[in-house]
């Protein structure tokens, strides 16, 4: 039953790969296909690292409930998340050593498993790639329009809302 859900097609806008950041529904992006795009940068001869970040859904939930997360949904104002993204990127090509950024988002029904989020720094030494890393996921939880909702067998809760009631799990990254 639960699956049932996920089976269904994933939403029919018709997002394209946008290049170096982007808004998408389940299955139109992978790292691979990331990958390979970033290195197709015209510069990436003189790249001496390339740094991933795949985010995946944890069955581990954020709020109260005590079972396990099915799945969840992600919304967002994609006109506007999309911005944020390009923004996002451009200010972190202007960090020492980045020759390029790539961040992309998936925005749909996703089950425990499955990759909702994709970041990929290409940069000149390892010691410029991985805190532009760590700061380009931090940067997308908390200035990109996204909304995730938890779903579980017992409940339904939009995980701001879990964080914001003194949930004891809050402190956690996620």
């Amino acid at each position: 039953m639960q699956d049932a859900f996920i089976s269904e097609p994933p939403y029919s806008r018709a997002v394209e790969f946008l290049g170096a950041v982007g808004i998408h529904s389940r299955g139109q992006i992978d790292l691979e296909r990331v990958i390979e795009e970033i290195r197709k940068h015209p510069d990436s001869t003189k790249a001496g690292a390339l740094t991933v970040f795949v985010g995946i859904v944890r069955e581990d939930p954020v709020g109260d409930s005590k079972n396990k997360v099915q799945y969840l949904e992600y919304e967002a104002f994609e006109e506007v998340a999309t911005q944020k993204l390009r923004e996002l990127r451009d200010d972190l090509l202007g960090r020492e050593g980045i020759i390029d950024v790539s961040i992309h988002h998936v925005v749909d029904r996703l089950k425990v498993g499955e990759e909702s989020l994709i970041v990929a720094v290409l940069g000149t030494h390892r010691s410029s790639v991985f805190p532009v890393l760590e700061e380009a996921v931090g940067r997308v939880k908390k200035e990109v329009p996204i909304w995730k909702k938890e779903f579980t067998s017992d409940k339904a809760y939009w995980v701001s809302d879990a964080l914001t009631h003194g949930d004891p799990k809050a402190s956690r990254s996620i």
